[in-house]
C-alpha cells in the first residue's frame, strides 16, 4: 500500500486528469441530494437526473415528501430501478426527517445513517457536498481504483474509507472520492484504459501486468505486489 505522501501525490495527479471533479448528481440543497443519492443505488447519476426535476417540483421538501405514499412515488421513480424499495426508503426517510429533525437534513453521520435508505456512502456524499462536513464516500469505483493503484487494500468499504482517510487531509476527502469515482467511470473501468491514465507509472495493477509480460518495472513502482480487483 502506498505511503500517505505518495497517496496525496497520486490524488494531486488525478486532479489534473479530472479538473473540477464533483458529484454528477444535480441538486439545489441537502434534501435534494439526499433523495437523489438514495435513488442512485443500482442506477446511474444520468438516469436519476432525468427523474428528479419532476420529483422535486412535486415534493420540494421533506414535509411534502413525507405526506406521499410509496404507491404514489413508485411510478415517478420507476426508471431508476428497485423502485418499490426506493419509494419506501425516501418516504420513510422524509417522515423521519420531519419527526426527528424538523424537516432539515442533519449534518451528523450517526443521525444520517439512522434514516431509512441511508448508509455511510450516502451520508458521506451529503455531508461532503451539501453540508460542508468532510466526507469520503466509498462506492464500487473507489474500491476498484484504490485497490488497483495501491492506495488501499480490501473490499470492505468502511475499511477502505479509513485507509484513505488516514492518508488524505480531511479537507480533501470529498474531492479525493470524486476523483476516484470519475477515474473509475472514465479510465479505470472494469476493463481499464491504462494507456490514458496519468498515474499508470505509480499503479500496482499496471506493474503487476508488466511483470507478467516480463517488462521492466515502471518509474514510481515500490516493490512487487499482485493486486486483485475487489468484488463489486
Amino acid at each position: 500500500m502506498k505511503t500517505p505522501a505518495h497517496t496525496r501525490r497520486i490524488i494531486d495527479r488525478l486532479e489534473t486528469q479530472h479538473p473540477g471533479a464533483d458529484t454528477e448528481l444535480r441538486y439545489r440543497n441537502a434534501f435534494e441530494l439526499l433523495v437523489a443519492t438514495i435513488l442512485s443505488a443500482q442506477s446511474t447519476d444520468a438516469r436519476v437526473n432525468l427523474v428528479t426535476p419532476a420529483l422535486f417540483a412535486r415534493y420540494p421538501d421533506a414535509k411534502r415528501l413525507a405526506a406521499a405514499t410509496a404507491e404514489e412515488l413508485e411510478p415517478q421513480i420507476h426508471s431508476t430501478g428497485f423502485f418499490r424499495a426506493k419509494s419506501k426508503a425516501i418516504a420513510g426517510m422524509a417522515r423521519m426527517l420531519v419527526a426527528r429533525h424538523g424537516g432539515e437534513v442533519p449534518a451528523d453521520m450517526d443521525a444520517l445513517i439512522a434514516l431509512p435508505g441511508v448508509g455511510r456512502k450516502t451520508a458521506n456524499v451529503v455531508l461532503g457536498h451539501a453540508l460542508g462536513v468532510p466526507g469520503l464516500p466509498v462506492d464500487r469505483h473507489v474500491l476498484r481504483v484504490a485497490n488497483r493503484i495501491g492506495l488501499a487494500e480490501g473490499d470492505d468499504a468502511e475499511l477502505v474509507e479509513r485507509q484513505l482517510g488516514a492518508a488524505i487531509p480531511r479537507a480533501r476527502w470529498t474531492l479525493a472520492s470524486d476523483l476516484l469515482i470519475l477515474h473509475g467511470r472514465r479510465i479505470c473501468k472494469p476493463k481499464p484504459l491504462c494507456q490514458q491514465c496519468v498515474v499508470r507509472d505509480d499503479c500496482d495493477y499496471v506493474r503487476a501486468l508488466d511483470q507478467e509480460r516480463g517488462e521492466k518495472p515502471r518509474r514510481g513502482a515500490h516493490g512487487p505486489r499482485r493486486v486483485r480487483t475487489p468484488r463489486r
